[in-house]
This record gives structure tokens, sequence and C-alpha cells, in this order.
């Protein structure tokens, strides 16, 4: 099995100078990848010792399917430059759409290696071979991903220093069950993004303002995966999604749902460029990702629910009033970000609290992807 190293490592070195189509005010992007910030992607740690104890007997002939599927690495040769690269004028996009477009380079580049790191530190301190396996095959797909993301940003004269990154990152501890529900739905709702944008272009090919949004079918094919994977981990153990931990699965739910929302609506010229308005892609991710993840979740959110649109605009509205507030200094800032966390509790408050469907577990766990 091989490991993208340079991926995973990160250059030791000063990038190299930006080519010629690269913007001239080019950010620090390694500092963008740096910022702990609530919307910002995370770098998470566990406890190994309980997640090396996972027993899949339950679900032994999907997981093994699975694993043979990831270890055939159906994706080997995809994440490389082809002849379907096109140059790009870094230095003649529009300035708003290319300040948008490398935030949400820098952002998936971010959370592609934190899963790297999360998978490969997992595959390093476990001794069950199942385990470790599955892990060394998630860390090689998301250091592919990291690398190939980090190319594109190279090319604007920027890049993320990864090998930087693992030292200077904070690191959140999560108990195991909740780095399931949380990267279960990072995974799943990952491919249901890249698998909308990949059919709209593929519909209007006219708004693929950049080459790497071609390689998004087979991308968004792993992410599902590695949702797979978690999926029969949490199947494998009935007490996960059931009883109490269904309120921490809709508690995930909801965080990972309004997230997305506040995150893409800080982004409309991107939007704009893709021809995709955001309420509608938004809505339309929600109901792929609720509709696969009856494989395992018990419950899902009623996102027509007359509640759901005005919370998620209020939450979007109290992270607008949390960014302005930051600009603000003395009692004043102070006063100005306590009011703006208070109506960003008080609206996912009001998400968490809007009554769920309820759904029977399907005996077979699996699903391909199919959109």
């Amino acid at each position: 099995m091989t490991f993208d190293a340079r991926a995973a490592e990160g250059p030791e070195t000063p990038l190299p100078p930006p080519p010629a189509s690269a913007p001239s005010d080019v950010p620090d992007t390694t500092a963008m990848a740096t910022e702990s910030h609530i919307l910002n992607p995370r770098f998470y740690t566990t406890d190994f010792e309980v997640l090396d104890r996972v027993d899949v007997d339950r679900v032994r002939d999907e997981w093994d399917a699975l694993l043979a599927e990831m270890k055939a690495d159906p994706n080997r040769g995809h994440f490389r430059k082809t002849e379907e690269w096109e140059h790009i004028d870094w230095a003649g996009m529009d300035p708003v759409l290319r300040a948008e477009f490398i935030d949400f380079l820098v952002s998936s580049c971010t959370a592609e290696f934190s899963g790297c790191v999360l998978y490969k530190e997992m595959k390093r301190r476990g001794t069950n071979p199942e385990i470790c396996a599955l892990f060394s095959y998630m860390s090689r797909d998301e250091a592919r991903h990291a690398g190939f993301i980090n190319d594109a940003l190279r090319e604007a004269g920027v890049g993320v220093n990864l090998g930087f990154l693992t030292k200077t990152k904070h690191y959140t501890y999560f108990r195991p069950k909740f780095i399931y529900y949380a990267t279960y739905l990072s995974e799943k709702i990952g491919y249901a993004r890249y698998i909308t944008i990949f059919r709209h272009l593929e519909a209007h090919p006219e708004h693929r303002f950049h080459p790497i949004f071609k390689w998004f079918r087979e991308w968004c094919n792993d992410e599902f995966r590695h949702g797979e994977a978690f999926a029969l981990i949490m199947r494998a153990d009935p007490k996960l999604v059931s009883g109490l931990n269904v309120l921490w699965i809709r508690f995930f739910l909801t965080a990972v749902y309004s997230t997305m929302w506040v995150r893409d609506h800080a982004r409309p010229a991107f939007h704009e460029a893709l021809g995709v308005e955001i309420d509608a892609y938004d809505m339309e991710v929600f109901r792929k990702t609720s509709h696969i993840a009856r494989q395992v979740f018990p419950i899902e959110l009623d996102i027509d629910h007359p509640r759901w649109r005005r919370g998620l605009d209020a939450m979007n509205r109290a992270f607008v009033a949390m960014d302005a507030a930051r600009q603000k200094t003395g009692l004043g800032g102070m006063i100005s970000r306590g009011l703006a966390g208070g109506a960003a509790a008080l609206a996912f408050v009001s998400l968490y609290t809007i009554p769920v469907k309820r759904n029977t577990l399907p005996q077979k766990v699996r699903l391909e992807p199919c959109y």
C-alpha cells in the first residue's frame, strides 16, 4: 500500500514563486488554514484504544466487500492532471470570485487533510488489523485529495504548507462515537455537494470556470465509500443509533447542515459563477444527504418544516453579525460578540427542536452512489 507522503507531510521549504498567471495580491493560505474559527474545518483526535476494539461481525459480509473495494483502489490513477486540465488566468479572474474560490479550495484542502491526519494516526496506533486496514485506505484517499487541491492552489501562486499545519493546527478531542457521527455526515454531505455540482456543470459546462470540477464524480465516490465504512461501524453496534444517542445524532445533523448553510452564503460570487442559487443548492444537498443517511440514522431532520429555513437564515444573520463584531474593540465589541453569539445559539435551538421524522433502519446497510 502506498501513501502520498508529499500530501501528508507538506512542503518543508517555501513555496515556489507564483506563476506568471497568478494574481499579485495572493493571500496567506497557510494562515487561513490554521485559523481556529467555528466554521473552519478542524483537526480531531480521539480515544484510539476504543476505536481499536471495534467489532464488525454483525455486518461482516458487507464489511468484507467494502474493504475489498477499497483495497482494489478504483481511483488509483484519477488524481492526475490530464489534457482536460485547462490553463487558468488567475490574474484575470474577478477578484471577488478569486478570493472566494481560494477560500473554498483552502477549506476543502484543510478538511481533506484533517481526515488524512486522523485516519493515519489510527493506523499508526491500532492493532486491530481490520480497522487499521480501513483507516490506511482512507488516509491514502484523503492524502490524494488534499494534494490535488493543493496543486490547484499552487497554480494561483498559493498553497497550504500541510507539514506546518500538522504542527500548528489546534486539535479537538471527540469521543469515538462523535467522530463516527460527524465524519459520516462530513463524508456523505461531501458526496452530495460534489455530485450536485458535477451534475449541474455536466448540464451547464459554460459555468465550469475551473478544471478541478471535472474530477468531482470519481472524487465524491471516494467520499461515499468512506461514509459507508462509518455507517457499517455504527450499525455494527446498535447502541450507537438508539436510545439517548439519537439526541446526539440530531445534534450533529443540525450542526452540519446549518454550518454548510452559513459557509455557502459567505461565498455568493463563487456560487453565482457556478450558476447555482445558494438556497436551492443547499436544500438539494440536504435532501440527498437525508435520503442517504436513512441507512444508519433512525431519524432525519424535517427540512420542509416552516421553521427550518427561518432558522437557517437567522443563523446566517447571527454569523454575519459575529464577523462584524470581531472588527470592533473594547466593551462595544465584547457586547456585539455576545449578542451575536446569543442569536446564533437561539437559532440553533430553534432548528434543533423542530420535530424530526422517524426511519426504520434497513436490514442491508450498504448503498451505492446513484446521483
